[in-house]
């Protein structure tokens, strides 16, 4: 039970699950963005570890029920998930700071957020905090970039933008 992708799958069927016992893979399949088959497999294994129970509600229907260890698991999930999410978050602020003082140290009063996403935000919130100017304008000279790909982050100079 380490791979993330497993997990992240697991807690949202349990949760899923949770909420409406009656609901349907289809369902399912919409709200965690998967294929029903995809759904089906991490069903099927969370039912052969004792997680869910299966119980026919009516003839084509089925009524899914977590077991007692299935709320344990998906509490022990709950923990895992925002510990990773937490780790990420203090990654994510001191790769900022970094590179604020990497910009601060070169002169830069200003600062151009070059990304989307969480990680982005987290960039302009540490700027904030941090007492940076984020500017929303591409064109402002002398402004360095902040430079976010995914969880990375980096400085760039505006010689290295033009």
């Amino acid at each position: 039970m380490d791979d993330p992708g497993i997990q992240t799958h697991d807690l949202g069927l349990l949760n899923e699950i949770e909420r409406d016992p009656d609901t349907t893979q289809a369902t399912l399949a919409t709200q965690l963005g998967v294929a029903v088959g995809t759904v089906n497999w991490h069903l099927k294994r969370l039912v052969a570890k004792g997680y869910v129970k299966v119980k026919r509600a009516e003839r084509r229907k089925l009524r899914y029920i977590l077991t007692p260890e299935g709320i344990a698991l998906r509490a022990r999930l709950t923990v895992q998930y925002v510990e990773r999410s937490m780790t990420l978050y203090r990654q994510a602020r001191q790769d900022a700071r970094k590179a604020l003082v990497q910009a601060r140290h070169k002169g830069y009063q200003s600062i151009r957020i070059d990304g989307k996403g969480d990680i982005a935000d987290v960039c302009r919130l540490t700027c904030l905090e941090q007492g940076m100017h984020v500017s929303d304008d591409g064109r402002e000279p002398g402004v360095a970039v902040l430079e976010v790909r995914g969880q990375v982050i980096r400085l760039r100079e505006p010689a290295a933008t033009e």
